[in-house]
């Protein structure tokens, strides 16, 4: 099988796995999920490794805008080593969301070991279920195979799925009616864009910066792990803004800056992209609509052009990350279906 095949046909394949997620979810009772207490009368408190723990940021920024309610997204580990700062004693009730797509990682099953230790009940989200399942009975298993190692369908999935337990909870049905367009625009954008950052990954950069802002910044720190993972570049992630502050010293002709763009800071987050292309920088931008110095002074821009609501684009966001990694991976003669030094389950 040729390199990157796998991960490659798993990114393009999104459409389809998002439309199963969410048919399914629609014929599931996403009620017997909550802890019998109202979603709005608990800190929801996700917890996950890896891509799994940049998929639990996006989700607690998710739950604070739906349901106008307090979240916070806190690794495994945390959670295992300093379980007194993760779940103080005597504060609001808290409710954990476990999230792994093995279900077999070991730190987080330590963290389900410890919470059933105390009574605590808990909500595990998962693709391959495993161990996880057998931890808890409220389990929202989503029907996602996937063979890379690097998490690609299964971190858009389970983003998608809780993002649609949210709206469910909020009873936002404009939310979750935007929810059920995004294959179909995903499907269109990736016909329009594959092709454009595949040949934009052939180009010369040593370093990569990816920058977001607020349930933006999760997806970039997920951008800048599957460069890394997939194409052993190193990369980093920053908010936007934060770039100025120290980081811009990086900025020059082997570095490549990238921005995930609201709609809300478009001024200030395009300036600071422009900026770094003044510094010598090769730059991207993936922003649902751009103006007009931002389209002409960008290396690659994705227009995403979605008539649904910032909050529901953020798994279209990233999925150019993906693509970038993988190609940049292909263009370095590496395999991205087998990422140097790493296996598709962390266990200790």
């Amino acid at each position: 099988m040729s390199k990157g095949v796998r991960t490659l046909a798993e990114i393009a394949a999104q459409p389809s796995a998002w439309q199963r997620c969410l048919k399914e979810l629609q014929h599931t009772d996403l009620r017997r999920l909550d802890d019998g207490r109202s979603p709005l009368e608990v800190e929801w408190v996700f917890i996950g490794c890896g891509t799994s723990y940049y998929l639990a940021q996006a989700a607690a920024f998710s739950f604070s805008a739906l349901l106008k309610t307090a979240a916070r997204a806190v690794p495994a580990s945390e959670a295992l080593l300093n379980p007194e700062l993760v779940f103080p004693r005597g504060a609001k009730a808290y409710y954990p969301v476990l999230i792994s797509r093995s279900g077999h990682t070991s730190e987080l099953l330590s963290v389900a070991d410890n919470l059933n230790s105390e009574d605590v009940p808990f909500l595990a989200v998962t693709c391959d279920g495993r161990e996880l399942m057998s931890t808890t009975n409220r389990v929202l298993k989503l029907d996602i195979v996937e063979e890379s190692t690097v998490m690609t369908s299964s971190f858009t999935s389970m983003l998608l799925a809780l993002q649609y337990v949210a709206a469910t909870f909020a009873d936002d049905k404009e939310f979750l009616a935007a929810l059920f367009q995004l294959p179909m625009h995903l499907e269109r954008l990736l016909e329009a864009n594959s092709r454009k950052v595949e040949e934009f990954a052939q180009l010369p950069f040593d370093n990569v910066a990816i920058l977001g802002q607020g349930p933006l910044f999760p997806i970039a720190s997920e951008s800048a792990l599957k460069v890394m993972e997939s194409s052993s570049t190193f990369a980093q992630y920053f908010h936007t803004l934060e770039f100025r502050h120290g980081p811009k010293s990086i900025a020059g002709p082997s570095t490549l800056v990238g921005a995930l763009i609201s709609d809300s800071g478009y001024d200030a987050e395009s300036s600071v992209l422009l900026e770094m292309k003044e510094l010598g920088s090769q730059i991207f931008a993936v922003v649902n609509e751009a103006g007009e110095k931002l389209r002409a002074e960008a290396d690659l821009l994705i227009e995403l052009e979605l008539p649904v609501p910032e909050l529901a684009r953020l798994v279209i966001y990233v999925v150019w990350g993906q693509l970038l990694g993988s190609y940049r991976g292909l263009e370095k003669g590496l395999n991205p279906d087998h990422p140097k030094n790493l296996s598709r389950v962390v266990t200790i």
